[in-house]
């Protein structure tokens, strides 16, 4: 047992070290960029790994902090301090909209929205659970993979119009594309979300830099952030690769 535990706190070590680390190397991609520090947030994913560690890397300083699944973050965010700003990423289920907001009183940020009907449920919810304006991403599938969520980068104009004319109790935020499944994305990518965003912004007469990137992951994040990121989500870099449960025996 006492070697369990040396062998967790090595671990957790270990995270804090790489969390510090990834946060050296987004302040310099964004200083390569021409733009500040803060103008780039890292969300730290802690997706399969105990709320145990996701503590010592908020006792580090850190304060915002990413899930996948509506199951995990329903489970972690009560016994972690109130002041951590969750994003939900990735897609999110109808039928698990009120469930997540309900348990998750400091969401911050959905990261994820692909469709009109999910944006409309996430309006509801936020309504009459009497939440604050909620903030969200759109999600757009800049790979042009079959198995990826997103809306089309054709759809993105009308989707945003919908989040922003009929959605009151959200507040569309920006923009946001998951790389490839090793978690890298190529130029192309990153560049079509960011015409994406110039395309929204012309027509609804938004500021550009109001309008949020989500792009970059552990393989690909100093690459975003160069190409206009304002927002990576870093998982395995800082936590570790992910540890998925093995099936048990019938």
């Amino acid at each position: 047992m006492v070697m369990a535990g040396l062998a967790a706190q090595a671990v957790e070590g270990a995270a804090v070290t790489a969390l510090r680390s990834v946060l050296h190397r987004a302040r310099q991609a964004a200083e390569r960029s021409g733009r500040r520090a803060d103008d780039v947030r890292v969300v730290a994913v802690g997706k399969t790994k105990p709320s145990s560690l996701v503590r010592q890397v908020y006792d580090a300083g850190h304060r915002c902090f990413g899930e996948n699944y509506v199951q995990e973050i329903i489970d972690k965010a009560p016994q972690l301090p109130e002041d951590i700003e969750w994003h939900f990423i990735g897609h999110l289920q109808s039928n698990k909209v009120k469930s997540l907001l309900a348990a998750v009183p400091n969401l911050a940020m959905v990261e994820g929205v692909d469709n009109g009907k999910i944006a409309s449920y996430l309006d509801r919810a936020v309504s009459s659970l009497g939440r604050k304006p909620l903030k969200v991403l759109v999600q757009v599938n800049t790979s042009g993979e079959a198995s990826k969520s997103g809306i089309e980068p054709s759809g993105c104009v009308e989707l945003v119009k919908h989040v922003k004319l009929e959605c009151r109790n959200l507040e569309f935020s920006g923009l946001m594309t998951i790389g490839m499944p090793d978690y890298t994305s190529t130029p192309e990518n990153f560049r079509m979300l960011s015409s994406c965003r110039s395309e929204i912004c012309r027509a609804l007469g938004m500021e550009e830099h109001k309008c949020e990137l989500s792009m970059g992951m552990s393989g690909d994040y100093e690459q975003a952030i160069e190409l206009g990121s304002t927002n990576v989500r870093i998982g395995s870099t800082i936590f570790g690769p992910r540890e998925y449960p093995k099936k048990q025996a019938n």
